[in-house]
């Protein structure tokens, strides 16, 4: 637990450093949580009720619809925050899923916690909001790559942003995230010096 912690603060720091007291405050809440692979962390329709910390394996947060269309968002893994952002700040039914792509180990934390704390402690709070910032210029990058790139584009931009990705996540998956069918983004792999 105490080198899971460790983990957490360096990920912490690189966002907001706390002091010492609002660190000890915020990580008192976390807890350890494991999960098989494939499980579902969060369904659609459910709340949001635990911000996640990644310390192994992969996970996606994906849209699927009444037409069996999926649309795969985000991926986590070590080390970063997981969990449905908007249902977990909004507290209302999530659109999305959250699942496990492998079994994966994590600390978790109440939303409901993480909510008082943010309100009696000012820097969880610039924490919070400066790591929902960072997420959400994330996901302004992916769009404008899903709507400008070509599909090659898209898949060297992966590449460049998170090059070890190809071993983590199953490549349907990744062609999915991209916008993509399978075979396309195997000709890619097959056709580009990785």
């Amino acid at each position: 637990m105490q080198t899971a912690l460790l983990q957490l603060k360096h990920l912490v720091s690189g966002i907001h450093p706390l002091s010492d007291a609002d660190w000890q405050k915020f990580a008192t809440h976390w807890k350890p949580f494991t999960a098989k692979r494939k499980e579902l962390l969060t369904a659609m329709g459910e709340k949001e009720r635990h911000l996640y910390f990644v310390m192994d394996g992969v996970q996606r947060v994906y849209y699927f619809d009444e037409q069996n269309r999926e649309a795969t968002l985000v991926f986590t893994y070590c080390p970063s925050f997981g969990g449905v952002l908007d249902s977990l700040l909004l507290q209302t039914p999530s659109k999305y899923f959250y699942e496990t792509l492998t079994p994966s180990v994590f600390l978790r934390a109440p939303v409901s916690e993480l909510q008082i704390l943010m309100q009696s402690r000012p820097a969880i709070e610039t924490l919070i909001r400066q790591g929902t910032a960072h997420a959400l210029s994330g996901l302004l990058t992916r769009l404008v790559e899903l709507q400008c790139y070509s599909a090659e584009e898209r898949f060297m931009e992966l590449l460049k942003r998170s090059p070890h990705i190809l071993q983590l996540v199953p490549h349907k998956y990744l062609a999915n995230y991209l916008g993509m069918d399978a075979t396309n983004f195997s000709k890619f792999i097959n056709r580009i010096k990785i």
